[in-house]
């Protein structure tokens, strides 16, 4: 009898005293604790089981499970002598900044602080246990939500003394979802002060903690060690691309498909695949999302369930208000092709306005795209070496998030766009003129939103205007921007996929006073740079012929848009 479906399960005692479905991960235990590394930083896509199996390590090792132990009865980390005599032995500090999701710095802090405090109270009884001093029962005491920073950044530090003491063994600390916070302050233009507090406390927690057995932390994403873990030396960072743990977070194939038998849902081996496969951890390939796998079994309905429930918004903000060539270069992922590009899986908050390759690692670690192939260094070590990676789209999934997302950016003229859409493809010039107007006037500060912003430069704007056109063309046309063709490269050409429709070529430029003396004359001009420069010729080349080739040329003045042919 297949076993019952439960949604959100982060326990694991409850879900193994439930009998609920699990994918056995115990393994991680094994793999982990033989590594023998201090401080172990894996970061991993959300919703990929990295709450739940920080919740099966701090219920194998914490002397709070002592008695607990046949919880992991049956499970793979069971097998071995060695492990079972392990199982509750170690005193455990279990920690997450999973809700730390603030819109200021004050109260980031503030509910930190409040963790810290909720840790102390779990602990009340070191207090008077006997292990402390006269001054340790002070420090123990000024642990409040508005204790000051000094007291806060040592408060796990301190804990890990006090533990150690009375149990007579170092401790294991877990922190789990460790950059919330710093994905939270880049959005919200405080990474600054919460740099300095959580550099203070990871230093004291994870470096000079002599009372420290081992530790490990998860997240998203892998942030400068400059930035938060400066001089972390004892740190094993673990992002998607490294070995270790490949097939600890997220389901295999073959797991995968032994859940659809045991459901009876073994046909839907392809269908299951084509929307939730793809990711690739290490070498490893073929990992799921296992949020919309457990969802997929409890419905039968394929949906985007894990990218609906992610956090996507940064993604968004990042490729809405990048540069021209962030908006290309996505146009090409959505296009199903492969970027490639330099990258460094340190990501620095700071930087990431100015530094593109920051922007694809952040895709990149939050599962949105995959590596299909990357550079590896041979030779002597260079620190200037930045490997070259090959990145796309994830899979279907992934896809269909990010046409909606981009259907999103012009919700607030959504007709209007969709009206110019159809008189785009109609040929209604007028039509054309009054629909684009409207829509840049609702729009153009919507998409350029850069330390720089300046209407006289509507790139922004045009290119999240194709990447528009993608989505709702698709089928129908292929979008393509800035490509070469003739002597130049184009703006924007639609090429249809289906014999008898017309081929587009649109063009943009912004009116030059000096030049022309009015937008009519920045039309003609954008309209002689197509002929002159030939950009047709890709298309004819394909077989179109010339009368089914329209041109159109738009001219920019601030807010104002004119379009001719």
């Amino acid at each position: 009898m297949a076993r019952t479906i439960g949604i959100g399960y982060q326990n694991f005692e409850k879900i193994i005293t439930e009998q609920v479905f699990y994918v056995d991960k115990t393994s991680f235990i094994r793999e982990w604790w033989e590594n023998k590394d201090e401080v172990t930083l894996i970061t991993r896509p959300r919703r990929f089981g990295k709450t739940l199996n920080m919740s099966m390590v701090e219920n194998f090792f914490s002397v709070e499970y002592r008695e607990k132990g046949g919880l992991f009865e049956g499970l793979s980390v069971y097998g071995e002598e060695r492990f079972r005599r392990l199982q509750g032995t170690y005193p455990v500090i279990s920690l997450s900044f999973a809700n730390i999701k603030e819109k200021d710095y004050e109260t980031a802090r503030y509910k930190i602080c409040q963790l810290l405090v909720n840790l102390y109270s779990k602990n009340e009884f070191l207090r008077d246990s006997g292990v402390l001093t006269e001054r340790d029962k002070e420090y123990f005491d000024r642990i409040l939500v508005d204790m000051n920073d000094g007291d806060a950044t040592l408060a796990i530090y301190q804990l890990s003394d006090f533990l150690s003491r009375y149990y007579g063994k170092k401790v294991i600390i877990l922190l789990d979802e460790y950059d919330t916070p710093m994905q939270e302050a880049y959005e919200n233009g405080y990474w600054r002060e919460l740099l300095s507090f959580t550099r203070s406390m990871f230093q004291a927690a994870f470096k000079t903690n002599p009372f420290l057995e081992r530790a490990i932390l998860t997240g998203i994403t892998r942030i400068s060690k400059e930035s938060v873990f400066s001089d972390l030396n004892n740190l094993k960072v673990v992002t998607t691309t490294s070995e270790e743990y490949a097939d600890s977070f997220g389901f295999t194939e073959k797991e995968v498909f032994r859940a659809l038998e045991e459901y009876s849902m073994a046909d839907k081996k392809e269908e299951v695949k084509k929307w939730y496969d793809g990711f690739v951890f290490g070498s490893l390939g073929d990992i799921y999302n296992p949020w919309s796998v457990i969802n997929y079994l409890d419905t039968g309905k394929v949906a985007a369930y894990w990218a609906n429930t992610s956090s996507n918004s940064l993604a968004g903000k990042l490729i809405r208000e990048g540069s021209r060539n962030i908006k290309q270069s996505f146009e090409r992922l959505l296009n199903g092709e492969v970027l490639k590009t330099p990258l460094d899986e340190q990501i620095v908050y700071s930087q990431l306005d100015q530094d593109e390759q920051g922007i694809w690692s952040l895709l990149l670690a939050a599962g949105y795209l995959k590596v299909a192939a990357y550079e590896r260094f041979e030779g002597n070590y260079r620190e200037d070496f930045v490997p070259e990676y090959e990145l796309e789209l994830t899979n279907l999934e992934v896809r269909m998030m990010f046409r909606k997302m981009v259907h999103g950016w012009f919700g607030s003229v959504n007709s209007d766009y969709n009206d110019f859409i159809k008189a785009l493809l109609e040929g209604d010039i007028k039509g054309m003129n009054g629909y684009m107007n409207r829509v840049a006037l609702h729009t153009f500060s919507y998409f350029d939103t850069g330390k720089n912003p300046s209407v006289s430069e509507p790139e922004r704007f045009y290119h999240g205007f194709v990447l528009g056109l993608l989505v709702d063309l698709a089928g129908r046309y292929a979008v393509t921007s800035n490509r070469e063709s003739g002597f130049g490269r184009y703006d924007i050409m639609l090429e249809p996929l289906k014999e008898g429709e017309d081929a587009i070529i649109l063009e943009f430029k912004v009116h030059d006073a000096e030049e022309e003396k009015d937008l009519r004359e920045t039309v003609q001009a954008a309209l002689r740079q197509i002929n002159e420069k030939n950009y047709a010729a890709v298309l004819v080349g394909k077989g179109i012929a010339m009368e089914r080739i329209r041109k159109y040329g738009f001219a920019f003045e601030g807010k104002r848009v004119l379009i001719g042919k």
